[in-house]
């Protein structure tokens, strides 16, 4: 019997049954070959036989698959071998042949996707091995080895999935692009539509089931409560001539509207469980599930809870909506290659006026390893909002986040202008209604609107980087992390002037795909399973005492050694901030109370102004407005000291690649088990134990480190919110004549009195938790991680461990195959 049958029946649950397939003789061949006479006699109980059976009619169907789009993709290759400078011809109309319709671009090449069930058939072979392995060990931990096998065995299981940004506003075009590129034409709604702006949906892969399904997360009940009577108070000050051009007035009458309808003022007890009957969840804080057989269905019932005011006829039997109520909306789709490791984040521009989802709007932009900002290609280089949104956000994406790369995303590429005889100069025109305008036009062909779009992308492209280089985000990013695309959905699903690849969602399909094959948890699974069976049957031989104690000794010392590298090239990092904080601190003292004065008194009227420093005090510093940029006197007193770092933090923390003095220094750390193995052959088992323990925690400590370096660098302005907290509770407490004057004295005389205090903290605990990354985090986590793994390989022997070495076989292919492909 082969390794394939007996990985098959271990993933299967079914390892009773491989000495049956062995002593049949089973290969790979026959294993497909197989009827119901041989399967009976192979599994006689009936339980194991039917689940047998239905996954092997799924192995069966499964390949079927892969070769029928493996000969579809060879015939499509030869088509364009034998002709490869004949274009896809168009009719009179504009629109391709139906051959050339038939050629998706979309789908993902047989190589890849042969490489991607081989991957995933891997990971779940090794899985069902080290789940048999992890049962097979004594339940009662009274041996610590043991212990230690079980917990590292639990620890292989990780979920870290790549989060993809996508912001813009209104009417950008962002549902329909995320709809094209995951193939899913239904899943988001769009169209006619006002979209709520406070709701984040995120888009993932269904790894559970194979229905769509939306997560639906609310904020929570006494939030609501808390924040229904500022509403209403801010409406009862509310004056008649206020109201007209008050963004705030109206987004709170519009949420209060669309949950209680439009008699809300005369209602009484507005918490009354009758007008939450629909989403019972809501009231005991639990998320609400929704499932459906299609994503069409599936959006019809998730409208009510991720947007607004709507025009479509099919919505107007709506009578309560729960966007207002609702944090984050996770849609799951079934079988989608594209979201197999990676999650679409659907985000508002700048942050919610509610806590809660401005926290989590905070944890989401810091954690996007990519970000997307989408906009109409109508004047994208000179367009107020995405270029606002991109600059407010930056800080949060770079030093404060792990973005490593941004997409500008030019939307409706398949509008244009045209002039001729029967146009007005600059008349918009759309390709998809190229038949209609081919006697209007001039007759026009696909071919020329094609090359116009082409052209006007190609200019729009350059302009676009040419704003990005004058941008303030440029301190945050270099120009290799900036990528411009220029894009139509309309195009790409129709194809009636562009061919697929010219409307560029072919491109962000690939990036996408890319990130999926560039996810390395496969390869860590399988490494530090293979690392952990290697130990096991390493612990069954019987070694001279005193040659696996030269090995230590080695070992030991080398590890005081790398340490010593790793906390010196740290401390001189450290001390660099040092400085420059230093410097910063004295710019703040002298510039604090200017700064202040340019967000407490700006140039608009007392009276308009009231409200927004009333709700800025009341929220600890920060006030979102219905539109234009967040407003946070946190972040603004805290900018001299970020901006003394900025440039040096960013060459310590990049996010781009693993370098500078943290990361880089992890990378170079080793233990050297290589040669070790070379000159020790006899303790190979245990050193590559050693190896894959290593790299794990090397892993695990980038890491770390990116997750840490967000909280170390937000702590200059998260130091500044505390130290004036005690101040926004006194400015909020007034009431009645005088109020705004009142506040503003009490902010003044608080930044001056404790200026000096305030920085120097803001300082010291930026370094504090710089210090406690080096040494806790870092230096600590290496040291008693890698001497206790020592003690456990080297300096321990445990007979009643089970016998591995099939198992360890086994997963050492798949390592060795995974390494050599993710090396090609």
């Amino acid at each position: 019997m082969d390794e394939f049958v007996c990985c098959k029946l271990t993933e299967w649950g079914l390892s009773q049954s491989i000495e049956k397939f062995k002593d049949g003789e089973v290969d790979k061949e026959s294993f497909y070959c197989l009827g119901d006479e041989e399967i009976k006699e192979l599994i006689p109980k009936a339980g194991p036989r039917a689940k047998f059976k239905k996954r092997l009619s799924l192995l069966k169907q499964e390949q079927k698959e892969v070769e029928d789009s493996a000969q579809v993709q060879s015939a499509k290759d030869g088509e364009h071998t034998a002709n490869p400078q004949v274009l896809p011809s168009t009719s009179d109309s504009g629109k391709r042949t139906l051959e050339y319709q038939n050629v998706s671009s979309k789908c993902q090449s047989p190589p890849s996707k042969k490489r991607r069930l081989s991957t995933e058939k891997s990971l779940k072979c090794v899985k069902g091995i080290m789940n048999s392995v992890s049962k097979k060990l004594p339940k009662e931990n009274t041996i610590r080895l043991n212990e230690f096998l079980k917990i590292k065995i639990s620890e292989l299981e990780t979920d870290k999935r790549e989060l993809v940004g996508v912001f813009g506003k209104t009417g950008a075009g962002k549902s329909s692009l995320i709809n094209a590129i995951i193939d899913e034409e239904n899943l988001l709604p769009s169209g006619s539509v006002s979209a709520c702006t406070s709701v984040m949906i995120k888009v993932e892969a269904n790894v559970h089931s194979s229905k769509y399904e939306a997560e639906i997360e609310f904020i929570t009940r006494e939030e609501w409560e808390d924040e229904l009577p500022s509403m209403i108070q801010y409406i009862k000050d509310s004056t008649d001539d206020e109201r007209e051009d008050d963004d705030d007035y109206h987004d709170i009458v519009e949420k209060l509207s669309a949950l209680y309808g439009e008699e809300w003022e005369n209602k009484e007890n507005l918490m009354d469980k009758k007008y939450f009957r629909e989403i019972p969840e809501f009231l005991i804080s639990k998320n609400k599930i929704l499932t459906c057989e299609t994503a069409e269905e599936l959006s019809a019932k998730c409208v009510k809870y991720i947007r607004g005011d709507s025009k479509d006829e099919a919505d107007k039997n709506i009578k309560r909506w729960y966007w207002p109520l609702v944090k984050c909306v996770t849609v799951r789709v079934p079988q989608n290659d594209l979201l197999q490791h990676v999650t679409l984040v659907d985000l508002p521009g700048n942050g919610d006026c509610n806590n809660s989802r401005d926290k989590m709007w905070k944890e989401l932009v810091g954690s996007c390893s990519t970000v997307w900002i989408v906009t109409e290609m109508n004047r994208p280089a000179s367009e107020k909002e995405a270029w606002e949104i991109l600059e407010s956000a930056s800080s949060l994406m770079g030093n404060g986040g792990e973005c490593q790369r941004i997409h500008f995303i030019c939307t409706k590429t398949d509008v244009i202008k045209v002039q001729n005889d029967h146009t007005t100069q600059g008349e918009s025109v759309h390709s998809r209604s190229v038949e209609d305008r081919n006697v209007t036009f001039d007759n026009r062909s696909a071919a020329d609107i094609r090359a116009r779009i082409l052209t006007r992308n190609k200019k729009a492209k350059l302009m676009i980087n040419q704003k990005f280089k004058q941008t303030k985000v440029k301190k945050q990013f270099s120009d290799e992390c900036f990528k411009v695309f220029t894009v139509s959905t309309y195009e790409f699903l129709e194809q009636k002037c562009l061919e697929p690849d010219d409307t560029e969602i072919p491109k962000l399909q690939d990036f996408l795909k890319n990130l999926n094959d560039c996810h390395s948890e496969t390869l860590n699974y399988v490494s530090g399973a293979y690392g952990i069976l290697s130990l096991m049957q390493g612990t069954k031989s019987r070694l001279v005492a005193d040659k696996k104690a030269a090995v230590c000794r080695q070992l030991e010392g080398k590890i005081r050694n790398e340490l010593d590298e790793v906390r010196k090239s740290m401390e001189e990092a450290n001390k660099t901030f040092e400085k420059c904080l230093t410097k910063g601190v004295e710019k703040s003292k002298h510039s604090c109370e200017e700064r202040l004065r340019s967000i407490i008194r700006p140039r608009i009227s007392g009276s308009r102004f009231h409200k927004t420093l009333k709700s800025l005090v009341e929220k600890k510093g920060t006030h979102k407005p219905i539109k234009g940029n967040l407003i946070n006197l946190n972040a603004t007193l805290s900018s001299c000291l970020t901006e003394s770092i900025d440039e040096e933090f960013r060459k310590t923390f990049p996010n781009e690649r693993k370098s500078g003095p943290y990361h880089g220094a992890i990378s170079k750390f080793s233990l050297g088990t290589e040669e070790l193995i070379q000159q020790n052959k006899d303790v190979e088992l245990q050193l590559m134990f050693l190896k894959t323990e290593e790299e794990k925690l090397k892993t695990k400590l980038n890491r770390t480190i990116r997750q840490r370096k967000k909280t170390i660098y937000n702590s200059l302005t998260d130091t500044i919110e505390e130290s004036m907290e005690k101040c926004y509770k006194k400015a909020a407490a007034f009431r009645g004549k005088g109020t705004l004057d009142n506040m503003r004295e009490t902010l003044v005389k608080h930044v001056h009195n404790e200026k000096n205090r305030m920085f120097e903290r803001a300082k010291a605990v930026m370094l504090y938790l710089l210090n406690k990354l080096k040494e806790e985090d870092i230096l600590q986590s290496l040291e008693t991680t890698l001497m206790e793994s020592i003690e456990q390989s080297l300096k321990t022997d445990d007979s009643s461990i089970p016998d591995v070495s099939k198992a360890l076989e086994m997963v050492k292919t798949h390592y060795h195959g995974l390494s050599n492909s993710q090396n090609e």
